[in-house]
């Protein structure tokens, strides 16, 4: 298969740069519903005898497309591999959110040179968010013409023709959408273990200032109630113990529903009645966690007690360039009103240190913030600009040294919190969904509680993917540690 790029092929046809006036100029289209996918028959014993590897970068929702890519690789007769030696297909499932994620995608793409120079055979592809930027796609043209294929978020459907055309074709082939896609149902998913993600939308409509994920992923788009509810009833009927229900904004899930009034608290309501034993979300936006949603969650049963709510920054002017659409007193009444309905719930957060602008008082807003809402845990990061934003235009203007200091501190109060917050559970039993081996000692199992908090503990290896009930002896920063109860807990209801 020969490696090199026509220079003179115009690739514009594929994708566009990012363009924040053309993306909120979104229309309201219609977004079509397919339920006739099935592989061509061409390609349903394409992959007899080979083998893929698919390396995931970034969220759940990544994780859920590459279920979906190793469901359609394997109804195509390929097999699944961790060695790329022996891998025929080798695809590079790319997150866009931060530059450290892109950086180490180029970082393996070079290790995957030297192989793809010893076995030409190889078909090497680029898929999700960074391929739906137009740098990117033009770095990886310039400058790793050895790939073979690039491909989008919006065309997943379409990799086994892709496939072909990388397999038989003289030159790279780029097929990058740069309007949403419609939605594909009945999808082959390649699922492993206990838990299992089911996607109840696709895309976002908040545009952030600081991120890209509006522009990668398109606008938002929800499955149809019935089709989402029949995934998950099949997963129930397969014995899967967690489903964790993914969208950009989950929260937005029916808003652009126009024949039906359906919301994302409806939709919880009817899965609550499924019989799954803990059901999850993520990613929550605060703008959209209305008074219903609340309300079905307080109803408990299998919705767990955890919510995942970023919030960002703690003060109302960097919320504001930040283009967060709540403000901090907002987003505090949510925590109170969430807090009253479900007093031991356990909220957790993502933060932004140093947003050009931030000003230490604006930073100390944030650190009163995570102590009046007492959050659980924080992923934190500092602010690195986003090619293609509207945050990317803005002046830089806190120091690197003051945003690490900022994360220092920052970082210092949530290890606190976690650490009493874990405290508070020593001597309570509670029940564990065991999940495998724990990944430093084969002799200890680790599991989580409904509030998603990891524990360790020893016991036979048969209790995995099971639900049992353990006593916490200790509590760390970040782990629990605890031992089996061997009576069943008792519930009052």
């Amino acid at each position: 298969m020969a490696n090199q790029v026509k220079s003179d092929k115009d690739y514009s046809q594929y994708f566009q740069p990012p363009s924040l006036s053309d993306a909120k100029k979104r229309g309201k289209e219609e977004i079509a519903v397919h339920y006739d996918f099935h592989i061509p028959e061409d390609m349903q014993g394409f992959g007899k005898d080979k083998y893929y590897l698919i390396r995931t970068y970034g969220c759940q929702m990544n994780e859920h497309d590459t279920e979906v890519m190793r469901g359609l690789l394997e109804q195509m007769g390929y097999q699944s591999t961790e060695d790329k030696y022996q891998a025929d297909v080798i695809l590079l499932n790319t997150c866009a959110i931060r530059e450290n994620a892109e950086d180490k995608v180029f970082g393996e793409l070079g290790h995957l040179k030297a192989l793809k120079a010893q076995k030409p055979g190889l078909v090497l592809g680029v898929c999700g968010c960074m391929s739906q930027e137009e740098a990117v796609v033009n770095r990886i043209m310039q400058k790793h013409a050895f790939v073979d294929l690039i491909f989008g978020t919006h065309n997943i459907h379409r990799l086994p023709g892709l496939l072909k055309d990388a397999f038989y074709n003289k030159e790279m082939v780029v097929e990058v959408w740069s309007k949403e896609g419609d939605i594909v149902e009945n999808l082959p998913k390649k699922r492993e273990g206990i838990r299992a993600w089911v996607n109840i939308m696709f895309g976002c409509d908040k545009f952030c200032t600081y991120c890209i994920v509006p522009y990668t992923r398109g606008k938002e788009r929800s499955r149809r109630p019935q089709d989402v509810l029949a995934e998950v009833r099949d997963l129930a009927r397969q014995g899967f113990q967690e489903i964790t229900l993914l969208g950009q904004n989950v929260n937005a899930y029916g808003k652009d529903f126009e024949d039906i009034t359906y919301s994302f608290a409806n939709l919880m309501d009817d899965i609550r009645k499924i019989d799954v034993p803990r059901i999850r979300f993520t990613t929550s936006h605060p703008r959209d966690f209305d008074d219903d949603l609340i309300e079905v969650l307080g109803k408990r049963g299998n919705l767990v007690e955890h919510i995942h709510l970023p919030v960002q920054a703690g003060n109302t002017e960097v919320l504001k360039r930040m283009s967060r659409k709540y403000s901090r007193e907002h987003y505090l009444e949510l925590a109170r009103k969430i807090k009253a309905t479900m007093p031991d719930v356990v909220l957790t957060t993502d933060i932004i240190v140093g947003f050009p602008g931030e000003t230490d008082e604006q930073f100390d807003e944030t650190m009163s913030l995570y102590e009046e809402v007492g959050f659980d845990f924080a992923f934190t990061f500092i602010y690195s600009p986003r090619e293609g934003t509207p945050a990317a235009g803005m002046e830089d203007n806190v120091p690197m040294e003051v945003k690490k200091q900022r994360l220092y501190r920052l970082n210092e109060l949530v290890n606190a919190h976690s650490k009493a917050s874990n405290e508070k559970l020593l001597g309570q039993t509670v029940e564990v969904l065991v999940e495998g081996e724990s990944k430093n000692n084969a002799d200890v199992l680790a599991g989580r509680t409904r509030t998603n908090k990891l524990i360790h503990f020893t016991g036979s290896k048969e209790l995995i993917g099971q639900m049992i009930d353990v006593k916490v002896t200790h509590a760390q920063t970040w782990i629990l540690k605890g031992e089996i109860v061997q009576e069943p807990l008792k519930v009052s209801i």
